[in-house]
């Protein structure tokens, strides 16, 4: 900027002398440039040396670390639902543990039992001991009283309909009359008439499993009795209605397909196997969880 100043002056003085008395009184700008010439260095060391330490605003980062503030907004029920899911997990998964130990030693507790040789059914059984001996095999020797037969379902058995078979067993001489279940017949054959070999008559000596009875669940309808609908096996109202002690036994065969198949077509009840057939999906439980 005072080069050009300065090469201004110098054409006006050349160029106009007239003008050259007016502009005369101004000679200042030699003066401006002397004074630039002079701050000019010492604006540059004034500038260089100045560091960010040196603003009284700066703040170091050493003599200030950063710190967390709380600013007073409690924790919303996400970060709680978040904080509290691996505790539930834990306990959910801790809690399958015992319940697989529990369901493992409940198996192997029945299955002792089933090797066991087979029991006569005492005269009068006592309902309180029957968990004592549950899956336990036993022999009783009577009469069905078919006039008196429940059909519980409907069931399905691999496809097909049907339903299961109870019919009070009658044993005389002052032996109590007890419930069995016969096993599954098909749905078309629900009628005595059209199974005639599936309804034995005279003296029968039937084999199964003595069983405690079952709990009925929140979805299972209540059975209709007055109307001949059994949806769930309900031992105490059964044994009521048939004048039988709350005594259940499940009727066991040989597993054997041609048989089934027999069964099935001639109307004869299908019975179980003597297994334990309770599930023990534990150990998935716990992974899951």
């Amino acid at each position: 900027m005072p080069s050009i100043l300065s090469t201004f002056h110098r054409i006006a003085v050349t160029s106009w002398p007239q003008a050259n008395r007016i502009i005369q009184p101004f000679s200042f700008t030699s003066k401006v440039d002397s004074l630039y010439t002079q701050c000019r260095p010492r604006q540059i060391r004034f500038q260089s040396s100045r560091q960010l330490a040196d603003d009284p605003r700066w703040l170091s980062v050493v003599d200030n670390p950063a710190r967390i503030v709380r600013t007073g907004r409690k924790h919303g029920p996400g970060l709680i639902i978040l904080a509290l899911i691996p505790i539930i997990s834990f306990g959910l998964g801790t809690w399958q543990i015992q319940r697989l130990e529990w369901k493992t030693n409940l198996i192997t507790k029945f299955e002792d039992r089933l090797v066991k040789p087979p029991l006569p059914l005492p005269p009068r059984v006592d309902p309180e001991a029957i968990s004592e001996f549950d899956y336990r095999r036993v022999h009783a020797t009577g009469w069905f009283r078919h006039d008196q037969e429940m059909l519980i379902g409907p069931r399905m058995r691999e496809g097909q309909d049907g339903f299961v078979v109870v019919t009070p067993l009658e044993r005389g001489d002052g032996q109590s009359k007890v419930l069995v279940n016969r096993g599954w017949i098909s749905k078309k054959l629900r009628d005595q008439k059209d199974r005639s070999l599936g309804v034995p008559q005279g003296e029968v000596t039937i084999s199964g499993l003595l069983r405690e009875p079952w709990k009925k669940n929140m979805f299972t309808p209540d059975n209709k009795p007055e109307e001949g609908k059994f949806y769930f096996p309900d031992i105490n109202q059964m044994a009521e209605l048939t004048g039988s002690q709350p005594v259940w036994i499940e009727q066991i065969m040989a597993p054997d397909l041609v048989e089934a198949y027999n069964r099935e077509a001639n109307g004869i009840p299908i019975g179980r196997p003597a297994e334990v057939n309770l599930r023990n999906n534990h150990t998935q439980y716990i992974f899951t969880w």
